[in-house]
């Protein structure tokens, strides 16, 4: 009876442990690569850069998915 009681407390500490981890992943990484992610899209797709100065340019807007122009300033790598 002890050794499956163990089993179940084992079993339940990995269970907690994975659900941890899970959260981590949903609360810090994954917002970070959501926003990486939007960041290349849009700098892909963007018009009216200026010049390359330290790594960056300012881009008057971007394309988005249906191909409709949004204005506004975005920062762009580049020279990489």
């Amino acid at each position: 009876m002890k050794e499956a009681t163990g089993e179940l407390n084992i079993t339940v500490v990995a269970i907690i442990a994975i659900a941890a981890i899970a959260a981590l992943f949903y609360a810090v990484v994954w917002p970070a690569i959501r926003g990486n992610l939007t960041a290349s899209t849009r700098c892909s797709a963007a018009y009216g850069c200026g010049a390359c100065n330290n790594n960056t340019m300012i881009c008057r807007g971007y394309y988005n998915e249906n191909g409709e122009a949004v204005e506004g300033d975005i920062r762009c790598q580049c020279g990489q």
